[in-house]
């Protein structure tokens, strides 16, 4: 059995499997598993690093002949250009986040790229299918890094959405394996996309730290913070966020830290581990071709017992 639907026609792929777009840790190792294993692998510019960014997408035109894609996270990326930058990459997917959509989707559709825009509310989802984007990822609260104060959990978000518009969706937010894959397409998603699953997968180059943190984290381990500020972010719980739920009067984003010692060296307390809820059903580091497969091995076998025992 194989996918197919406005997803996968769209991106070009054989899964309609994203991974999302983490600063610094979406680059050419991890996005080209995830494209060469029937997925799409995005590169990110939440860094701000541009010429790392463009090296990087040079590295992935080497490392697989399959369709990736790249982020613009207007909110980090101060570059006034990063569409034109992002075209003259000669990428043809893109996911515009953090920021309007009305800001970049018709430069970027002129340049005759596809256009998905992040949405955490349905507010955000009309305004962006008005702007013309070609589709929609709608994130739901429960998805670790940077989120809307005002959190929907994706059981909530992703059929009001489907309800108002007619565009292609992929959920984000508590998508992790075949069986959450199913739930997102009974509710009107036609592909997903995976963060803190990907984070935690044998290729990504986080340290192994941050790994083991993600496998040992209970369901209840992450935090929500910033709550009343922007943007807020959910993280795994440590005695740095710990300390910052706390303190919710101010803003923490000037103590997020310092990301390259946690990312890089290990070090869990020298920042913010930004992590969804599904840390709490992740079990073992995996490579991603395994992830990829056994989400699409899982996705089906409900939707057959599901139709055995009901229709």
């Amino acid at each position: 059995m194989k996918f197919d639907n406005r997803v996968t026609q769209m991106l070009g792929v054989e899964y309609p499997i994203v991974q999302a777009p983490m600063g610094w840790i979406a680059r050419s190792a991890l996005a080209s598993a995830v494209s060469n294993a029937g997925g799409l692998g995005i590169i990110e510019t939440s860094s701000g690093e541009l010429d790392a960014v463009k090296a990087e997408i040079k590295k992935m035109k080497l490392l697989t002949q399959k369709p990736f894609g790249v982020n613009i996270a207007q909110a980090f990326v101060k570059d006034p250009d990063i569409a034109q930058f992002v075209i003259d990459q000669g990428v043809t997917f893109v996911t515009t986040s953090a920021g309007s959509p009305t800001r970049y989707t018709d430069q970027l559709k002129r340049a005759g790229l596809t256009v998905f825009h992040v949405v955490p509310t349905l507010t955000a989802a009309l305004k962006a299918v008005a702007a013309g984007v070609d589709g929609l990822i709608v994130e739901g609260g429960e998805g670790g890094g940077f989120k809307n104060p005002n959190e929907v959990a994706s059981m909530v978000l992703l059929p009001l959405v489907r309800s108002k518009v007619d565009v292609p969706i992929i959920a984000a937010g508590g998508m992790v394996d075949g069986g959450t894959m199913a739930a997102a397409f009974a509710l009107g998603a036609e592909g997903i996309q995976m963060g803190t699953r990907m984070v935690s997968a044998l290729e990504s180059p986080v340290h192994q730290n941050w790994k083991q943190a993600i496998v040992d984290a209970p369901e209840t381990g992450t935090v929500f913070l910033n709550k009343f500020h922007s943007p807020a972010l959910r993280a795994l719980k440590t005695d740095r966020t710990s300390r910052l739920e706390a303190n919710s009067a101010e803003n923490i984003m000037p103590e997020f830290g310092d990301a390259q010692a946690l990312y890089f060296g290990g070090d869990m307390e020298a920042a913010i581990p930004l992590s969804g809820q599904v840390a709490g059903r992740i079990e073992s580091i995996k490579p991603v071709a395994d992830i990829l497969h056994e989400t699409r091995d899982e996705f089906f076998r409900i939707l057959e017992a599901l139709q055995r025992q009901y229709l």
